[in-house]
């Protein structure tokens, strides 16, 4: 370990001051956004299916392009290293964590326990995530690998698994035959938005195409709607509203006691906010012995808060979107502590 000095000592202080300084400021737009879709709701501005269209559009248009923008743009053999093994085996832990707690403590189906999963281990790696790592690391590589890592990896087990517990796009009930949920499966690329523009980024990214400037630079346009847009409808979500006629299910869902609707946010942001990180100190630590700054990348990143993804997944599957919305809010909320713990503890140590 390098040897402390007053200079040293100064310059690591001068690096968390940086960290807290772009914590709050990547922070600020987030509520920001989210207030002023609150507000937006609260008046009545867009008219009464503003949440579910804006949910549309960021799911069948904004999104997917953002994607596509994203993954064609990067190299995809970037995140085979060790930072990533410690960073998945966080992940991996607590989505399963969430899937199991939300079936056997909260009495979930498969969708709604997909959604519990998404909303335990999937980090806002790009609105909160690139901010922070810039100004605390010095750089965003890492992040890139993230995002990667949830978008090719993480978002299509989830979206798997939230197709099959919905029978979404195929007029077929959950507990088909195994044929139809074969076949599914097979289709789901073509059927979800988000997957076929993945898809379509790996292959411009594998080939090595370029696209026609004015193509690429509408595609920009387009997915950069995708993040205010999510945080807008965000806001508009916490105007409660009954659930919607004729769906039982969700009836059911929402019509949880209060008690019961809390405890399953708290045991979402707990595993988010302490169990992903600690996991991912454990393993890149003691484990994998990484390197101090690259440890520093992992557990920051790990400690990021619930993506607003987990919302929009919930929306457009007709799900319950309450846990989702609160535990993406909350977790936001408490991540500006652990973030600060983590910068504190670790940042001390770096180069």
């Amino acid at each position: 370990m390098p040897r402390r000095t007053p200079a040293r000592e100064a310059h690591n202080g001068a690096r968390i001051m940086a960290g807290m300084h772009a914590l709050l400021s990547a922070f600020a737009p987030i509520w920001i956004l989210t207030a002023i879709g609150y507000a937006v709701g609260r008046s009545g501005l867009l008219g009464a299916q503003a949440e579910a269209v804006l949910g549309r559009f960021v799911f069948h248009v904004a999104m997917p392009a953002a994607l596509f923008t994203m993954v064609s743009g990067a190299r995809l053999n970037t995140f085979a290293n060790s930072s990533m093994v410690a960073f998945a085996a966080g992940t991996a832990l607590v989505c399963g964590l969430g899937f199991l707690a939300s079936g056997r403590l909260f009495g979930r189906g498969t969708a709604d326990r997909a959604i519990g999963s998404m909303t335990s281990g999937y980090v806002n790696s790009a609105n909160l995530g690139i901010p922070v790592a810039v100004q605390v690391l010095g750089d965003a590589s890492f992040v890139a690998q993230i995002i990667l890592f949830q978008v090719l990896l993480v978002s299509p087990v989830i979206l798997a698994l939230l197709d099959s517990g919905t029978g979404a796009g195929a007029g077929t009930k959950p507990g088909s035959g195994k044929a139809v949920v074969f076949r599914r499966m097979l289709t789901m690329p073509v059927r979800n938005p988000i997957i076929m523009a993945s898809l379509l980024g790996v292959a411009v990214s594998a080939f090595g195409l370029r696209l026609p400037h004015a193509l690429a630079h509408s595609c920009d346009l387009l997915g950069a709607a995708a993040v205010p847009t999510a945080l807008i409808t965000l806001g508009l979500s916490l105007n409660t509203r009954p659930a919607a006629p004729g769906s039982a299910q969700l009836a059911q869902n929402t019509a949880r006691p209060v008690r019961t609707a809390r405890a399953e946010v708290v045991v979402a942001v707990a595993l988010k906010t302490l169990v992903q990180p600690l996991t991912a100190l454990a393993v890149g630590g003691p484990l994998l012995h990484l390197p101090e700054h690259q440890l520093l990348a992992v557990v920051l990143c790990s400690a990021l808060p619930t993506a607003q993804n987990a919302f929009i997944y919930a929306q457009q599957y007709g799900l319950d979107t309450r846990p989702a919305r609160n535990a993406v809010v909350a977790s936001t909320v408490v991540s500006m502590g652990t973030l600060s713990l983590a910068t504190w503890a670790l940042a001390t140590t770096g180069p």
